[in-house]
């Protein structure tokens, strides 16, 4: 029988959440991605262990910022020998703030991986879905520089992303659904509110009918997924960027997947138009609480865990 994972890829372009490279032709993805907390998490493991000490005595002599982005580099090299598409890089979450130091750090990630002869269309830059990412992500995209925009969780950043002319984006599905689960406390109903009606499953299918609507060429990617239900109930969506653990869960299943999204009911949505300029964007992502939260949270947690990694490759110098 056909597995729910090739019933998905029928629909959708399935994509690799991992550092964990290793794992990855198992699963035969058409592109990867990584961030800073994957990353981390990869290099723990005695499988990585010689790779980050490769890295580290190669630039020895480098700041540790600039090994980190070396290492970067150095993961995402090994995963475009296995999949035939991009795989996405991100930028230090700490420049979430700064669109220039974000900018100049997009074209120095970008010379990296042309150094090591991969060209920049195999390469998404993965920039924090800010007022000043955004903008950043507009710069380099007129630049040639495709960029996945990342920590985004409301139609008001979405809307942003589109109209700055972003290669792709990345809602969280599963960190929305954290937070309305959380909030909900013991009224949350799992049967009554997971599914179809999972709050970060409607917030994908909402963003995709927009662009659909608009006609926006902006990718929409559904990521951060906690359940294979979030996965199969956003069947058609542009590209689902989904962990090892769920795809294998994927792989073991004979369930039926059918399409959920389309670009033709995406067109018919009554949908108005989001204002876009700063001062709109503003209140529109300050209005919405889960989104500011979980936002704010995105950058402090990865942040933090670049931080460990600087402590990590410290260590071994």
């Amino acid at each position: 029988m056909t597995t729910a994972l090739d019933q998905l890829k029928q629909y959708t372009t399935v994509v690799a959440d991992t550092g964990d490279f290793q794992q990855l032709a198992q699963y035969k993805p058409q592109d990867a991605t990584t961030n800073p907390s994957l990353i981390l998490k990869a290099v723990q493991k005695d499988d990585y262990r010689p790779l980050l000490e490769k890295t580290v005595r190669d630039h020895a002599s480098k700041p540790v910022s600039a090994i980190i982005d070396q290492l970067l580099i150095a993961f995402g090299t090994e995963i475009l020998k296995i999949i035939p598409g991009r795989v996405s890089t991100e930028v230090d979450a700490r420049l979430s703030f700064d669109t220039k130091a974000s900018i100049d750090k997009a074209h120095e990630l970008i010379g990296f991986y042309k150094a090591a002869g991969i060209g920049r269309e195999r390469v998404l830059i993965k920039l924090a879905s800010t007022w000043e990412g955004i903008r950043a992500a507009e710069v380099l995209q007129k630049d040639g520089i495709k960029c996945n925009m990342t920590l985004l969780f409301s139609l008001a950043q979405a809307a942003a992303c589109a109209e700055a002319g972003a290669q792709l984006i990345s809602p969280f599905v599963g960190r929305i659904y954290d937070w309305y689960k959380k909030n909900a406390g013991s009224n949350w109903d799992e049967a009554r509110d997971g599914g179809a009606n999972d709050p970060g499953v409607q917030s994908v299918r909402r963003i995709y009918a927009y662009y659909k609507k608009f006609g926006y060429k902006t990718e929409v990617m559904g990521a951060s997924f906690r359940t294979t239900s979030q996965i199969t109930e956003l069947a058609g969506c542009d590209l689902l960027t989904i962990s090892p653990d769920l795809l294998q869960k994927l792989q073991d299943s004979n369930d039926t997947v059918e399409r959920k999204l389309s670009a033709e009911t995406g067109r018919n949505e009554n949908i108005a138009r989001v204002p876009v300029d700063e001062p709109s964007f503003r209140f529109l992502l300050n209005e919405e609480a889960m989104a500011t939260e979980k936002l704010s949270e995105g950058i402090r947690t990865f942040a933090a865990d670049a931080v460990k990694l600087e402590k990590l490759i410290e260590s071994l110098r």
